[in-house]
């Protein structure tokens, strides 16, 4: 679904903000950028670490605690539904926080996500909206090689 809210506008440029950061100092990883807001505060965000961690949705999440119940997350890039490490990927944590909806600028080719950390938000009864200032976005993906195979099991 497209967002076209220009609420959303606000803290999606924030995130965006924040990736563009850390652009070039994640290693294999993107810079992601995420803002929770929750009553129209903002309550968490944080951007994907130096060297590729913590992801952002986990910064984001971590300041936020139990504000993020019912909140609503603007990501830069789709949330992961694996990850390489085998840690919990952003999008079983941002379900597990028991986000309402999750606004999502670019999707993520990525094997690690390929619309499954959509499908998996959205199985868990998440609204999730894709697109918003994509454009603006996916500038910071120029560069970005996304993994084509599983990672090995551990």
């Amino acid at each position: 679904m497209r967002v076209t809210d220009p609420d959303d506008q606000t803290p999606m440029r924030r995130a965006i903000a924040l990736a563009g950061a850390n652009l070039g100092r994640t290693g294999a990883n993107p810079s992601v950028g995420c803002v929770i807001v929750k009553d129209g505060q903002v309550v968490g965000e944080g951007a994907t670490g130096v060297g590729g961690r913590p992801h952002a949705e986990e910064v984001a999440l971590g300041q936020a605690g139990e504000r993020a119940r019912g909140a609503v997350a603007y990501v830069t890039l789709e949330p992961c539904a694996e990850r390489s490490s085998g840690a919990a990927s952003c999008s079983a944590r941002l379900a597990a926080a028991g986000v309402a909806r999750v606004v999502v600028a670019c999707t993520d080719a990525s094997v690690l996500a390929a619309g499954r950390g959509l499908a998996r938000l959205q199985a868990a009864g998440i609204r999730t909206d894709l697109g918003l200032l994509a454009d603006e976005a996916g500038g910071l993906y120029t560069a970005y090689a996304p993994r084509s195979e599983a990672p090995p099991r551990r």
